[in-house]
């Protein structure tokens, strides 16, 4: 018995999400799908974060234990034909020791949310970047969100269905840059809570209209209230970038 750490791509859009579901088709099913189609055997694949409906993964790292026999370039190959048509693409494989396992002994995750903030609608990026046509100001929000970075109670930036026992997080990182008509807000920490990223970077989306200030987003952490941050982002924006070690 072999276990295999993937590195997978993927657009989110036609999914339920990460995480197999009843209610549609998910990234997690149609991996696990693939590996019985080249192998004939029945696995779990184990993801490091669940993304939600519509969030995409430019690195989410995954893995499952095989018996039959695999060098990683072909395992990376079968996958990728078994996986077709479906835009889920397997970039990496490699061998992991056995007491590896994607979530558990992840040590942090990051994830990156595309703002493309003009006028003109999306052509080409429509559902993979939020579109916000009011002028945001990239640097008042960067300044803000310095205010959400360390050890807090994040129950305002929480969603109400989380299943996480405690609010209390520790985010490594929160900067925003801009480059052109396209902002990007960067996040890192060991783990997040359900929506957490998106609930952060709405409300950073009111800094940076000059509807809220530093002072109101730290008001609205003190609260500890979901009713006193800002909306949920939508998840066409989101992107897991990577998990590490």
């Amino acid at each position: 018995m072999q276990r295999w750490k993937l590195t997978v791509e993927y657009d989110g859009r036609p999914f339920v999400g990460w995480q197999r579901q009843d209610n549609g088709p998910s990234v997690q099913q149609h991996l696990e799908e693939a590996v019985r189609r080249l192998s004939g055997e029945t696995v779990r694949v184990h993801g490091s974060g669940r993304t939600d409906a519509g969030v995409h993964a430019l690195g989410q790292v995954c893995h499952f234990d095989l018996e039959k026999s695999f060098t990683g370039l072909k395992l990376r190959d079968a996958l990728n034909f078994h996986l077709k048509p479906e835009p889920i693409a397997v970039v990496e494989v490699e061998p992991a020791p056995e007491d590896f396992h994607a979530r558990l002994t992840s040590v942090g995750r990051s994830y990156v949310y595309r703002i493309v903030n003009r006028r003109a609608p999306l052509a080409l990026e429509s559902g993979r970047a939020w579109h916000v046509t009011r002028p945001l100001n990239a640097e008042a929000m960067h300044e803000a969100a310095q205010v959400l970075v360390g050890a807090h109670d994040f129950t305002s930036f929480r969603a109400s269905l989380c299943q996480a026992k405690s609010p209390l997080k520790t985010l490594d990182r929160l900067d925003v840059e801009r480059s052109g008509d396209e902002i990007r807000v960067h996040a890192a920490a060991r783990s997040f809570l359900h929506h957490q990223v998106r609930n952060m970077v709405g409300t950073l989306e009111l800094v940076g209209a000059g509807k809220w200030t530093d002072a109101d987003l730290r008001r609205a952490l003190d609260a500890r209230d979901r009713a006193k941050a800002g909306p949920t982002a939508p998840p066409d924006g989101l992107y897991f970038v990577s998990a590490r070690y």
